[in-house]
């Protein structure tokens, strides 16, 4: 059988090799079997049982300048991890696509174990029929294998201390935005080392040193894009429309718009994925029976919208939407600006910042809004705290109580059912280290150079008490990113953008001058559309913001034909 793997004309070198590993025979077998069944005419299948086998057997291969296209290990093996293997075997064949095969359970150590080994995908077992579940997935790895150019890897390289705000906002940065890097402790060998290269020291930091040895000092956000190869400027100056916002909404509007041929540019302060994209799994998104990170469902997303020709932008923060006569022109803080027919505002919500004594003082030093995925591995057989009680934080609640000892989630209601997925609460309730506060607030933090203590009040009885923690995790509360269009478009008195027919009564906003009504998801301001968390009224919810996104796409091809 061919591979569909392969182009046609295209043959990959010789001797190239698919290797994997699992310590179980039996799961082994059917998996070289599959394996040769699609893929043994054109590459070697390698298997082995256990992590050092498989390492001899790739020694043995770089000695005889054989080629591996892709590596395949079980997460679960004795003496030597799947993630520990595809460490050590990235130092061998460094070009070679690297996948996880984990149980259900499992997954979140496939997250972590992106930055770990920038880790291509993970597969969970068992994926019968082979034919959706497998080969689909092997397919798309041989591609990317071919089409490298296999050149040296390269690595970024960031010194920090854990009790740094900023080195944990640079990781926090870096992880959202996929992008792998080696962290080192400005506290151990190799980071004192790497700090006397640069010729600086521990008050300096977090150095980030790219892969041309190039070293940026305490770097912003957009230098930090620029250091790893983003993009940070549009390549034009006037659009068919502009997306302000890069969460599911903004790459829905971005996928749909790139792919009926409009110019399209998304626009992110940030990373992509919002709020989504930092959840650890998100298990009621239609087509992902078996889950799917947040992560994961932002890169497919982001790769989707950039192969319709859609342009990404990053570090980028808006502040102001003007209309030029038909044009709509949409400003940065650093004075730049560009112009569209259409602008689409995706801009979302964020968790509202609590004002308890400490807090702020703590920030990116124990307490954290959102982040769960990055911090996670320093929170292992560590008491965890969680404010909030709707789904980001069940979702962050049971990942992190993977490896931490205790994990409590701090509600102010009298239980969770007003704003938490029904199946999130269920399985919440079958983690015996998860315990649920109600009725209970954060009243304080304290501590030394980072978070030690929390007290927490009872909301019924008004006794206070003082736990001991170093990690509370924020998930309370969504406050819209739209200050900036203050007098521009209408706003409810949260901040949420109106739009359609919550705009007025008789569906004709103040100053509205078409002879039409706004369209369902259109502004005060003609050509202005919203959609997704950012517009009052709507589900806060990733399906329904991919929706929306897709739905303004629609009504702004209904407004250009009109122009």
């Amino acid at each position: 059988m061919t591979s569909p793997a392969v182009q046609p004309g295209v043959r990959p070198p010789a001797r190239a090799a698919i290797l994997t590993v699992d310590d179980d025979p039996a799961v082994s077998r059917a998996i070289a079997r599959d394996l040769r069944r699609n893929y043994g005419e054109r590459y070697r299948i390698v298997r082995a049982e256990s992590g050092e086998a498989a390492l001899e057997a790739l020694r043995e291969m770089k000695l005889r300048g054989d080629e591996v296209a892709v590596l395949l290990a079980d997460y679960r093996m004795p003496q030597m991890s799947g993630i520990e293997f595809l460490e050590q075997a990235m130092d061998l064949f460094p070009w070679a696509r690297r996948v996880l095969l984990t149980a259900y359970a499992d997954t979140g150590a496939a997250i972590e174990a992106i930055n770990v080994v920038d880790l291509d995908h993970y597969l969970l077992k068992p994926w019968d029929p082979p034919e959706e579940k497998f080969y689909p997935v092997i397919d798309a790895q041989l591609d990317s294998w071919l089409a490298a150019d296999r050149r040296p890897v390269s690595e970024i390289k960031v010194v920090g201390h854990r009790w740094s705000a900023r080195s944990s906002e640079v990781r926090e940065f870096l992880a959202r935005n996929q992008i792998s890097y080696r962290w080192f402790s400005s506290e151990e060998p190799e980071g004192v080392r790497l700090l006397a290269a640069a010729e600086t020291d521990s008050t300096r930091l977090p150095i980030v040193i790219s892969p041309d040895g190039t070293v940026s000092v305490q770097p912003t956000d957009t230098e930090l894009a620029m250091t790893v190869g983003m993009t940070t400027s549009p390549e034009g100056n006037f659009y068919d429309i502009v997306v302000i916002g890069g969460g599911p909404a903004g790459l829905g509007a971005a996928v749909y718009g790139a792919s009926e041929g409009l110019r399209t540019v998304l626009v992110e302060r940030t990373a992509t994925g919002g709020q989504a994209g930092q959840s650890s799994l998100i298990e009621n998104y239609l087509g992902f029976p078996d889950g799917v990170s947040g992560a994961q469902l932002t890169e497919r997303a982001r790769r989707q919208a950039t192969r319709f020709g859609a342009e990404l932008i990053t570090t980028r923060d808006v502040v102001g939407l003007e209309v030029n006569g038909s044009a709509r022109t949409v400003r940065f803080a650093d004075g730049a600006s560009i112009d569209a027919h259409s602008v689409i505002l995706a801009t979302g919500v964020a968790y509202r910042q609590l004002t308890a004594p400490g807090l702020q003082d703590f920030t990116g030093i124990g307490v954290f809004y959102g982040s769960a995925m990055t911090e996670a591995p320093r929170c292992a057989s560590q008491d965890v705290y969680i404010v909030g009680g709707a789904n980001s934080a069940g979702q962050a609640a049971i990942y992190l109580a993977r490896s931490a000892r205790n994990v409590t989630i701090v509600v102010r209601g009298s239980s969770l059912e007003a704003s938490m997925s029904y199946y999130l609460i269920q399985q919440i309730a079958t983690v015996p280290n998860i315990h649920v506060r109600t009725g209970s607030e954060v009243i304080e933090a304290a501590g030394s150079d980072h978070l030690e203590r929390l007290t927490l009040r009872d909301s019924n009885t008004g006794e206070t008490e003082t736990v001991e923690s170093g990690w509370l995790f924020i998930f309370a509360g969504a406050a819209p990113h739209t200050h900036w269009l203050d007098g521009v478009v209408l706003r409810d008195d949260h901040g949420f953008v109106l739009a359609g027919p919550d705009l007025a009564p008789d569906g004709r906003p103040p100053g509205w001058t078409l002879d039409r009504a706004p369209y369902h998801l259109e502004t005060s301001v003609p050509g202005v559309f919203v959609a997704g968390d950012a517009r009052a009224e709507s589900a806060k919810r990733v399906a329904s913001a991919v929706g929306e996104g897709a739905m303004a796409v629609m009504f702004v091809h209904r407004y250009l034909e009109k122009l």
